[in-house]
């Protein structure tokens, strides 16, 4: 048998690209069968968002004042004294200035009722200082009309000399003593 020079050459050829080495080709393999897929459901909604803590109030100035009592009121001494000189009832610089100031409150609370309590030293008789007491009160008064508070929330009340703020024999503690007081009455 006799083989031709083009069979020996092909197959030369074919052994020769054989011995080659080449990655084998990657052979997909596909599922035999695969079952058909049903649709998921939708994922469920997303649960409404909550709604963010509401920030603590912070109550106002007029909440606040709603809820203090006459004692607490009082306690805070909003409403500064007027002092007075010696055997005087004539309003000082600081008198005025701190019954400006006092104006001012009264008017943005106008409920608000006060007791102007006209002060004295210990020196000089009982009945002396009742009336000095008068006269420091009603200069109070005066003064807080003419800044715009209605005088019928304001009760004159004259203590002399019989409660004393400081007790002692000096100038220091009797000037302490000379003096137009405000107690809140009602508010």
């Amino acid at each position: 048998m006799r083989i031709s020079k083009g069979f020996v050459l092909m197959a030369s050829a074919v052994l020769l690209s054989a011995c080659h080495h080449q990655p084998p080709a990657a052979s997909v393999t596909q599922p035999a069968s695969t079952p058909a897929t049903v649709p998921s459901a939708p994922p469920p909604p997303a649960p409404a968002p909550r709604p963010a803590a509401a920030a603590p109030h912070t109550p106002t100035a007029e909440e606040i004042f709603a809820r203090e009592s006459l004692s607490e009121l009082n306690a805070q001494h909003p409403l500064g004294d007027a002092f007075f000189d010696y055997d005087q009832s004539t309003l000082r610089d600081d008198a005025r200035t701190a019954l400006q100031h006092d104006a001012e409150w009264l008017r943005r609370w106008p409920s608000v009722r006060v007791a102007v309590q006209g002060q004295c030293d210990e020196r000089g008789s009982a009945e002396y200082n009742l009336a000095l007491g008068d006269k420091r009160a009603h200069a109070v008064e005066t003064y807080l009309s003419s800044l715009g508070v209605p005088t019928n929330r304001i009760q004159l009340v004259s203590l002399g000399k019989e409660s004393p703020v400081c007790s002692g024999n000096s100038e220091e503690c009797w000037s302490q003593n000379r003096r137009g007081h405000f107690v809140i009455t009602a508010k």
